[in-house]
């Protein structure tokens, strides 16, 4: 099976990128949904989950607590990845991206129990 390094790096700058991009749309004056016109469903439903993901992450990472942060942020940067992974499914073609993409959320859905968990144990709301 052939291993794809950088994948786990590129979920981390992954949102990093869309939230500049979202960030100079903003700054412009600009909803985005005139740009949205022109993309692929695929590509749509893509940045409607990052969208979704970018805000619970934000809210999250407030916690005064940083591991109830950490965990509070990395919960919805998961389930962002599952719903990527969701939209790869449903569009995607490639086997190996397919294959990726069911890996990714077998993994997340994981980690996501594990840090509801621990939350729910440090008296923590998930």
């Amino acid at each position: 099976m052939r291993k794809y390094p950088f994948f786990p790096l590129l979920l981390l700058i992954a949102p990093l990128v869309a939230g500049a991009a979202d960030a100079h749309h903003e700054m412009a004056g600009m909803s985005g949904s005139k740009d949205q016109g022109t993309l692929s469903a695929a590509s749509k439903a893509y940045l409607d989950s990052m969208k979704d993901m970018h805000g619970d992450m934000s809210a999250g990472v407030k916690a005064a607590d940083p591991d109830v942060a950490f965990a509070q942020g990395m919960i919805p940067h998961h389930q962002g990845a599952i719903n990527m992974a969701e939209v790869e499914l449903k569009y995607g073609k490639d086997p190996a991206m397919r294959k990726m993409a069911e890996n990714v959320i077998s993994a997340q859905k994981a980690e996501i129990a594990t840090m509801q968990q621990w939350l729910a144990e440090h008296g923590q709301k998930k």
